[in-house]
């Protein structure tokens, strides 16, 4: 009996399952924008950790003394936003004396998913070198898999920042990279077989004992609550500490809204 082929780019389409979510993008540009004019000296825009445009990172500082510095990487499928879209989602951290660094990276097609990794890692180096104490990442969707791929064996971190890891919380992230081989997308990311598997955290070892928190909304595509699951099940099978949560009633963009608010689980999840 032949098997089904499945419609990968229809297990991919976020926006095409969330009534309304056309109008997102504005709204989280103009929450940002407004949350930015409320933090006053407290914000630093567009610091550089690299060449070119888009090698840039804001920071926003708590009162006081910072905690350690707390990272949230964007999603987009590696092809769209920057970090000005999300800077009302640094309020948890911050409100709990956490630095929260929000960096944009290189996008498809001018980059490959190896250099934006690279890119990353050089990202979090630079505001690392600015922050001193502990240091937790987060990222959403693509993002997830890029801060995934910072605890990774073949980090591209140096190994005094790479130590200075607490924990990292994949949201809604992307961990094995085949599937998307055989969507219309692959024609802007232009992955190959042999680039999908180096870059898939879930096909590779983590650096030392991981402390990893694999996040998801119940309400999220299948395609992303498999990807939860593998990423879970493939590093419990090392020494260290894996987390996945399936939160219910969150679809894949009302999950991230809860790093707005500093006693939230997803929050504490983050810097908790």
């Amino acid at each position: 009996m032949a098997g089904m082929q499945r419609d990968w780019d229809e297990a991919y389409a976020n926006m095409a399952h969330v009534p309304g979510s056309e109008a997102l993008p504005d709204a989280w540009a103009a929450a940002a924008a407004g949350y930015r004019v409320g933090l006053g000296a407290a914000f630093e825009e567009a610091l550089e950790y690299g060449d070119g445009p888009r090698a840039t990172f804001d920071l926003v500082h708590p009162e006081g003394a910072a905690r350690g510095l707390a990272v949230f990487v964007h999603g987009g499928y590696w092809m769209k936003f920057d970090r000005s879209f999300w800077t009302h989602l640094a309020e948890g951290a911050r409100a709990r004396g956490w630095a929260v660094a929000l960096p944009s990276y290189p996008l498809a097609p001018d980059a490959t998913l190896a250099e934006m990794t690279r890119a990353m890692g050089a990202a979090i180096e630079a505001a690392a070198a600015r922050i001193s104490g502990p240091v937790r990442l987060a990222g959403h969707s693509a993002g997830g898999h890029l801060v995934t791929r910072m605890i990774c064996a073949d980090t591209p971190l140096a190994t005094p920042v790479r130590d200075r890891i607490e924990h990292v919380l994949s949201i809604s992230g992307l961990h094995d990279l085949r599937p998307l081989l055989k969507t219309q997308m692959n024609a802007t990311l232009q992955l190959d077989p042999a680039m999908a598997r180096a870059e898939s955290p879930a096909l590779c070892a983590p650096f030392g004992q991981p402390d990893l928190s694999v996040w998801v909304g119940a309400a999220e595509r299948p395609e992303f609550i498999r990807q939860a699951r593998l990423m879970a099940l493939m590093w419990e099978g090392f020494d260290g500490r894996v987390r996945l949560e399936i939160e219910p009633g969150q679809n894949h963009f009302t999950v991230i809204e809860a790093l707005r608010q500093p006693q939230a689980p997803l929050t504490c999840a983050f810097v908790g």
